[in-house]
């Protein structure tokens, strides 16, 4: 039977974010990411190894990352990495928990194509880098590895919704713990370079080139070109309030809002009027119980495709009405790439250390800002400031539309050690 985990005034108790494991292209490690973002540091080169891709066509932001164990698949072990991270920056003590109560939701990745590369010359499955055969085309990989490794016996939850899949897996772990299902979860994605991705977006068209790749993703800037491909992986430890109280956890934010909803209107195209996307958010700040002036931040999914940016900021203004004249908006996409099932988690964690620091960062190449993006984008340089509240969006192909709202967490008893990461750049 589910536990009440209802607070007195009938609400749900307060889901926390307590760990935070993150790598991406800027860096192996959370706070290497952060500061390089913070920068304004992009992590695009040119991609190679890609089977079937010739070297050097397409523009991307790789991990520089080997499997951990032979025959393993490169996001499972991002993914891993990530978890062990967050793990050890919750402080989680195995003696004190539950794992009954521990759940684990990781989102799907591609799974390995091995044996259709393998047809068409592109690979040796003979070879020591191929892929154990239960890897092919699981999506789940990451997530069974992750959870059976640790013993986790807690709910065990795996979305494949593009890139939504990182925000929709993290609240599905927020509604696991409300429901009294678990009591503590890993909650993140990961995300890999794969051909079949590589080919799909540059067949789209929806891919940037440029002869300086880090200058390619250029999210609303009138000389925009699309998107880069990105690596990585983010994963989160999220607790109920009670939980991480009762064993002395740090505490970073409390999410305190979410919604889906689902434009039923194209497999890639987006509402240029951005109804459901304003709906979206609207109803997130409604379950967050935040006024719109409340917003100090949003991460953007900022994708840098015209037809993204153009619905993603008029979706913004039709929410929040005069006070997204006063909302910070930015694209950490211009740095990181597209991570595509791992965009979500890896930007909400981005959004985490905003909060945690009063510092939000820039969007990279914005010099030519497009007229009708006209909100604060902060082009070029970040921005200091005491931010309370902040909002993740993702805007996923298949219509997933995905609002996440964070709020800082104040209690100093709780988040002693966050004073030991001062911003140390502008």
């Amino acid at each position: 039977m589910a536990r009440n985990t209802a607070s007195r005034n009938g609400r749900p108790e307060p889901v926390v974010i307590t760990g935070i494991g993150l790598l991406a292209s800027l860096g192996l490690d959370r706070e290497s990411v952060w500061q390089a973002v913070r920068e304004g540091r992009s992590g695009v080169r040119h991609i190679q190894g890609l089977p079937g891709i010739p070297d050097g066509l397409l523009l991307g932001a790789p991990v520089d990352i080997e499997p951990d164990r032979p025959r393993e698949h490169r996001v499972a072990t991002m993914c891993r990495r990530a978890a062990a991270a967050a793990l050890a920056d919750a402080e989680i003590d195995w003696n004190q928990i539950d794992r009954n109560r521990f759940g684990c939701a990781i989102s799907g990745h591609m799974g390995d194509t091995g044996f259709v590369e393998q047809r068409y010359g592109f690979y040796d499955d003979s070879q020591p880098g191929a892929l154990a055969w239960w890897q092919q085309w699981l999506p789940n990989t990451a997530c069974s590895s992750i959870a059976n490794e640790l013993g986790l016996f807690g709910p065990r939850i795996c979305h494949s919704t593009a890139c939504a899949s990182g925000l929709i897996d993290i609240l599905a772990a927020v509604r696991s713990i409300q429901d009294g299902q678990c009591d503590i979860a890993l909650a993140g994605s990961g995300e890999a370079f794969h051909p079949l991705f590589a080919a799909g977006f540059h067949r789209m068209r929806v891919l940037a080139y440029d002869d300086d790749p880090q200058r390619a993703c250029r999210p609303f800037d009138s000389r925009r070109k699309g998107f880069v491909m990105g690596e990585g992986a983010g994963v989160f430890v999220l607790e109920r309030l009670s939980h991480a109280l009762k064993r002395g956890a740090s505490i970073y934010a409390e999410l305190i809002g979410g919604a889906m909803a689902a434009e039923a209107h194209h497999v890639t195209g987006l509402d240029a009027e951005s109804e459901t996307l304003a709906y979206v958010i609207r109803r997130a700040l409604e379950v967050a119980s935040l006024k719109p002036k409340q917003i100090d931040y949003i991460n953007a999914h900022g994708t840098g495709t015209k037809q993204n940016d153009l619905a993603e900021v008029r979706g913004i203004r039709r929410a929040l009405g005069r006070a997204a004249e006063q909302t910070c908006v930015s694209a950490t996409k211009s740095m990181l790439g597209h991570l595509v099932n791992a965009s979500g988690s890896v930007e909400l964690a981005i959004t985490t250390l905003a909060l945690r620091d009063g510092f939000v960062p820039p969007t990279l190449n914005l010099t030519d800002p497009d007229p009708e993006c006209d909100l604060d984008c902060l082009p070029l340089v970040g921005r200091r400031g005491q931010f309370e509240a902040a909002l993740k969006l993702s805007v996923a192909f298949g219509g997933h539309l995905v609002a996440v709202a964070l709020r800082r967490w104040k209690d100093a008893k709780s988040n002693l050690k966050f004073q030991t990461h001062p911003l140390t750049a502008a």
